[in-house]
Parts: structure tokens; C-alpha cells; sequence
């Protein structure tokens, strides 16, 4: 086996080499995040998604609100 190889297999070896790993791939995540106007803004208005009420779907025949009927099992 070449020696890089047996480098690999010992422990603390790979634990930099995971810490390493993992920081360049976080570190891209938030380039890819925060870069880009229209990516920041299109993540920013995703905020106010649990805050905005649903539209009430109208019945197309008259104009009126369609009430859900719940089916309970």
C-alpha cells in the first residue's frame, strides 16, 4: 500500500482532513448564499412566508368564496 495511503488510515490525520473538508463546503454554501441580487432578495422575501394568510380560492361560475368541507375518517 503506498505510504499516502497509510497516511489516510491514521486517526488524526483524518479528523483535519474532515474539519478541512467540511469548512471549504461550508464556507461555499454561504458564497452561494449572499452573493447575487437577485438570490439575496428572493431569499429575503422568503422570511414572510409563515406570516401571509392564504387567499381564498373563488368559484369561477359566480365569484364567490368556496367553502372546504372537512372529511373526517
Amino acid at each position: 500500500m503506498p505510504d499516502w495511503m497509510l497516511w489516510f488510515s491514521r486517526f488524526e490525520n483524518t479528523k483535519i482532513l474532515a474539519l478541512l473538508l467540511f469548512f471549504f463546503t461550508f464556507c461555499g454554501i454561504l458564497i452561494y448564499v449572499y452573493t447575487g441580487k437577485k438570490r439575496a432578495t428572493r431569499l429575503e422575501s422568503y422570511k414572510y412566508i409563515p406570516l401571509q394568510d392564504d387567499e381564498p380560492e373563488l368559484d369561477a361560475d359566480n365569484g364567490e368564496e368556496k367553502h372546504h368541507e372537512r372529511r373526517e375518517s
